[in-house]
């Protein structure tokens, strides 16, 4: 009896899981979308069809309705479920939603950008947020003819800017945000502030990764030097990191920026000049800025002191 007894609680059981399944199986067959699609479909499906498919029917309107509540859980967050006919069967596909299309195309024109040890102003600048005065319209002009002239033909050598003004004037927030404008055309930039690099390529001596980085650094298709001049330079930092870069870039013709607080004049003589053990050396300081002279035009930035506002 107790044999008896056992088996008929399974059997009840069993039937319970069956009742479950028929009715979670019923609400899934009379999700409109469901209906729609086999309705659609009906011609290519036979009941059998139908009943081998009732998995991925289930996983669509499960996953839909994670879909319209936004439930972090889905399978595919950002993406909506979607029926579709494989072979003779019917699958789920997941399609991106407009929102997560346009983040994704967001965060590959930043990507475009690389930016080493800038801050976040300047990573997001956009030249519709540049302040526009009559000192700076010359700046901002030429700033606009590169990336025009740049544009209609990437393949062809275009001189670069050589920003340089004051502090606070606006030198480093224009280069981000011609290279955001870039990164919009699908270029890439790389941006970079020279005393912090400087620092970083010494730091490199002990790890054996100057070759790495100065690799990276010269074949960048597009490059910006930020505050070259802020600090003292060492002739290991001057020769064979500044000048190695400035004569590959020379050579392979690529657009390169600069900004400085000095002019041209005065970074060859207040400061490429000497190096930091105190040493005269006119010659290695000229061969340097013939190099960033043909790189880049020099332009005069004017104005008030933007960091004291």
């Amino acid at each position: 009896m107790e044999n008896i007894g056992k088996g008929l609680n399974q059997q009840l059981k069993k039937q319970g899981r069956l009742g479950k399944l028929e009715k979670i199986m019923a609400e899934v067959m009379a999700d409109p979308d469901v209906q729609a699609f086999i309705s659609e479909n009906r011609e290519r499906l036979t009941d059998d069809n139908i009943s081998k498919s009732q998995a991925k029917l289930y996983e669509f309107v499960q996953e839909k309705k994670k879909f319209l509540l936004n439930d972090p859980t889905m399978i595919a967050p950002g993406y909506e479920p979607r029926l579709f006919m494989n072979y003779h069967f019917i699958d789920v596909t997941y399609i991106p939603t407009k929102d997560l299309e346009e983040k994704i195309a967001l965060q590959e024109i930043k990507n475009r950008v690389k930016a080493m040890d800038m801050p976040k102003d300047i990573r997001e600048a956009r030249l519709n947020n540049f302040e526009l005065t009559n000192e700076r319209k010359e700046a901002l002009r030429l700033a606009l003819d590169f990336v025009g002239n740049y544009d209609d033909e990437p393949k062809h050598f275009h001189q670069g800017l050589y920003l340089q003004g004051t502090f606070g004037v606006g030198k480093t927030y224009l280069l981000g945000a011609v290279a955001n404008l870039l990164a919009e055309k699908g270029y890439r930039t790389t941006l970079l502030h020279f005393p912090t690099f400087a620092v970083e390529m010494k730091n490199s001596i002990r790890t054996e990764t100057v070759f790495e980085k100065l690799e990276n650094v010269k074949k960048a298709p597009i490059l910006m030097i930020d505050d070259i001049g802020a600090d003292s330079m060492s002739s290991w930092i001057r020769d064979d990191i500044l000048g190695v870069i400035l004569q590959y870039r020379m050579q392979e013709q690529l657009p390169t920026f600069f900004s400085s607080n000095f002019d041209m004049k005065q970074l060859e003589n207040e400061h490429l000049r000497v190096s930091q053990k105190g040493e005269v050396e006119p010659l290695k300081a000229k061969r340097i800025m013939e190099r960033i002279r043909y790189l880049a035009k020099e332009v005069n930035m004017i104005g008030q002191n933007r960091r004291l506002n």
